[in-house]
């Protein structure tokens, strides 16, 4: 079995809507609801699912950047919800994220020098000197000059900010990162050559990446394992061979049947999806995707299925597969 680098457990994350006339909570956004998940050393997890189903939010509170409501992450045998000011200063040195948009993720009066070497100065590692050694190093390992340490962001494309913040984030050597759709705002032409770029980075520094993103065909290019989210649970974790060439879960069908086939002879059928999204705010108590599954049965809506192993490393939540098992 590969080294587990994080263990999540039963984790939620509610978001409270406030109202009344002393704005206290009159109801509960469910964006991460009761997800149990471990995230192996070395390895690319792809974390998929319509926006809004809460990938970008379990990915903040695996880094603690967003208190839990319930629910445990442990990070070396330690849970990170309840380290002490040392120890949290110690696990941002050895985790880090890459932004979706690299036009905001960098400040606008800092130059990119001064941007990728914060983390250093924060944590102070090294001198002046060292760092400025430090950031030349990775400027040039991004694909980027070393006279460009100079510049402000605004004097960039989006791709050369994209790099630029993927130094940033690389600059401590962390262990983990969490890439939260981190070629989303790029053209095209520029992902693939981010995309090589963090998959060179992962097998040069074996890093642990957690990427999130809606687009199935680049998870498919850069990732080892895939995780289907949906309404805030899980739907289906397999190798990423496994989840597209078989695909169990109705959902993880319909999102597969929506990726654009670039060869113009190949016919494929979509999957077109019926019914009304549930919403976050009051879900169903069975299936999340109860109202829209085209096999769905009358208990489906009253109890949520479990997540169960129907292949080796290949499980899903769906009451038909719980069924199967039992006979």
């Amino acid at each position: 079995m590969p080294e587990t680098l994080f263990s999540i457990n039963g984790v939620k994350k509610y978001f409270p809507i406030m109202g009344g006339i002393i704005s206290r909570p009159i109801a509960w956004v469910h964006a991460v609801d009761d997800i149990s998940l471990d995230i192996y050393k070395g390895e690319s997890l792809g974390l998929v699912g319509e926006s809004g189903c809460g990938k970008s939010t379990l990915g903040r509170c695996i880094l603690n950047l967003t208190d839990l409501t319930a629910g445990s992450i442990k990070y070396g045998g330690k849970d990170v919800t309840k380290m002490n000011k040392e120890e949290k200063m110690d696990f941002r040195k050895k985790t880090s994220m890459i932004f979706q948009d690299p036009f905001l993720s960098l400040h606008p009066r800092m130059t990119v020098g001064e941007g990728i070497s914060e983390p250093l100065v924060i944590h102070n590692i090294g001198k002046q000197k060292d760092r400025e050694n430090k950031v030349v190093e990775w400027v040039k390992m991004v694909g980027l000059d070393p006279y460009h340490m100079y510049r402000y962001p605004y004097q960039f494309s989006g791709g050369q900010k994209q790099r630029i913040g993927i130094a940033r984030a690389m600059i401590m050597n962390p262990d983990f990162i969490v890439a939260d759709e981190p070629v989303a705002a790029l053209d095209v032409s520029v992902r693939a050559s981010i995309i090589n770029l963090m998959k060179n980075l992962q097998k040069t520094f074996n890093i642990t990446i957690l990427f999130v993103s809606h687009d199935l065909a680049v998870v498919r290019q850069m990732c080892d394992r895939c995780v289907v989210m949906y309404l805030g649970k899980i739907m289906e974790i397999a190798d990423v061979p496994e989840i597209f060439d078989n695909p169990l879960h109705p959902y993880t069908k319909a999102l597969l049947s929506a990726v654009p086939v670039p060869d113009p002879d190949v016919k494929k059928s979509r999957i077109i999806l019926k019914g009304d999204v549930a919403t976050p705010i009051d879900p169903p108590e069975g299936c999340r995707f109860y109202s829209r599954c085209p096999g769905a049965k009358e208990g489906c809506s009253k109890q949520a299925p479990a997540m169960i192993e129907v292949e080796k490393n290949h499980y899903i939540a769906c009451h038909d597969y719980m069924k199967h098992e039992q006979k």
